[in-house]
């Protein structure tokens, strides 16, 4: 596979977050990098984060694993357990069906950058924060009723 110019992937900050969970990403822009790849078995995500910007609302998945890599700035991470600083460099890694709600914020002043990696089925997950989970079908009120937005890819 050929080196990918990022320049010629588009990047877009939609998300399929109801209101009000939303506003916490707007400033979060990415590339899916998997579909001009042809990669299949795996998500990939090159990220940016404006200052402010968080890269989803705080959660965890059931079937996938997920795996960042800090290509710039500094980001923190956010999980049950507290918070930690990733810098340019450092990984995290979460692995299925571990209730740990966790994703990153950017709290400085410059963008900070990184790639995520996705592995297994679209499947099911649970925000821990907030009245919302996430299936292959979309977003629903912990009482099972359905949000009227729809699930991105």
């Amino acid at each position: 596979m050929p080196k990918l110019d990022l320049d010629t992937i588009p990047q877009t900050n939609a998300t399929g977050y109801p209101a009000p969970y939303a506003d916490a990403v707007q400033d979060r822009w990415y590339r899916r990098l998997a579909p001009p790849s042809s990669l299949t078995e795996m998500g990939v995500s090159h990220v940016t984060l404006k200052p402010g910007a968080w890269s989803s609302q705080r959660h965890w998945h059931a079937d996938e694993d997920e795996f960042v890599v800090m290509l710039a700035g500094e980001a923190v991470l956010v999980e049950d357990g507290g918070e930690t600083l990733l810098r340019a460099g450092d990984c995290a890694a979460f692995p299925k069906g571990i209730q740990n709600g966790h994703h990153l914020q950017n709290r400085g002043t410059t963008d900070c950058m990184f790639v995520a990696v996705s592995a297994g089925p679209r499947g099911s997950g649970d925000y821990p924060d907030i009245d919302m989970q996430f299936t292959p079908e979309g977003y629903f009120h912990k009482n099972g009723t359905r949000y009227e937005t729809k699930r991105l890819p």
